[in-house]
């Protein structure tokens, strides 16, 4: 029977992007890779605004890349996710799911008539009678308005999977090292914080790097471009113009301290050991100087990601150079394709 090829989609705020993975004799390798840009606004803090953007955004990637399938699976990241580490009755997971929406009913945000609502069983088990695992809650209309755009463009939803997870399948270094994921988009910053695979948190700040363009705009008295474009120049070194250089490391402080109190909780929580080792995406990513900064005020080692950290084999040329164009902000499409190849 032929393997059913899955395509991972990531619909973010400035592009959506696309990969198909294939197994091979060595494990799964990368087949396709591509993407195609979205207008400013046509997706915002993951809700799709401009659906008619988006459509035409897919089927354009469609029409210009050789995908193997219109099955995809989407991967989902929106300020309204909770995940959430909690025990619960330990049943067979068709029953567990079937339960959740009564067993975690008071400790959720969001009302559960308005969730979408699944589990995912950790390692480490409680007693017999229950088990631990993480409860992720998302926001039922964020979900269907994407599955429901992604149709339009003739393409089959095979499935919704968590983008943080999906990025952990892609760029997680599998050894003993506490390790944490932390990847910075245009509207929030996710920080998966792991062992060996294993998710201990997932946390979603609600801060990215549009907040710190913002910021440094107010601050300059500049235009929203300027205040890009001197992010993009200036960065944090410390030979850069004192006043463009000062007022984009005070703009990028907030975020720093939410990564750290994200490591706290991690402490709190009772956890052994803390971080050791920051693994860094996403477009903000990308600015000059941040990986010293999270260094010094984090106290731990800075990476920055390498999507395709677990594929093997050869991928091809095009894949490669679309790659490259894009590899800070590959991982979630090339973790869901991942996933769809298991």
């Amino acid at each position: 029977m032929a393997v059913k090829t899955v395509i991972g989609l990531d619909i973010g705020s400035t592009a959506v992007r696309a990969s198909e993975t294939q197994r091979g004799k060595h494990g799964p390798g990368l087949a396709s890779f591509a993407w195609a840009a979205l207008p400013p606004g046509a997706v915002q803090a993951g809700t799709i605004q401009d659906d008619q953007a988006v459509v035409g955004a897919l089927k354009h990637l469609w029409s210009t890349t050789k995908f193997r399938s219109r099955q995809v699976i989407i991967g989902f990241n929106h300020r309204q996710v909770v995940v959430r580490d909690l025990s619960v009755s330990n049943l067979p997971d068709k029953e567990l799911r079937a339960s959740l929406p009564f067993q975690v009913r008071q400790t959720l945000p969001l009302p559960v008539e308005q969730t979408l609502l699944d589990f995912h069983r950790l390692a480490e088990h409680g007693s017999g009678s229950t088990v631990r695992g993480l409860v992720i809650a998302a926001p039922k209309d964020a979900v269907l308005t994407m599955v429901h755009t992604v149709e339009r463009a003739g393409l089959h939803v095979a499935g919704v999977d968590l983008a943080s997870f999906a990025l952990l399948r892609s760029t997680s270094r599998l050894d003993a090292t506490v390790e944490a994921l932390v990847d910075i988009g245009a509207a929030s910053t996710t920080v998966v914080v792991h062992v060996d695979g294993e998710p201990l948190i997932v946390r979603t700040i609600p801060r990215g790097g549009r907040e710190i363009t913002e910021s440094v705009a107010k601050r300059l008295e500049i235009s929203p471009e300027d205040a890009e474009t001197a992010k993009c120049d200036v960065g944090l070194g410390t030979g850069s113009p004192a006043p463009a250089a000062a007022a984009i490391g005070d703009a990028v402080r907030p975020l720093v301290n939410e990564i750290r109190s994200s490591f706290a909780y991690l402490t709190a929580a009772g956890q052994r050991t803390g971080v050791a080792r920051l693994v860094l995406s996403g477009g903000g990513s990308l600015l000059s100087g941040l990986t010293e900064l999270l260094t010094d005020h984090l106290g731990v080692e800075v990476v920055l990601a390498d999507p395709i950290a677990r594929v093997r084999g050869t991928t091809p040329r095009p894949a490669l150079e679309a790659l490259e164009r894009s590899r800070a902000v590959a991982g979630v499409s090339i973790g869901l394709a991942l996933g769809a190849t298991r």
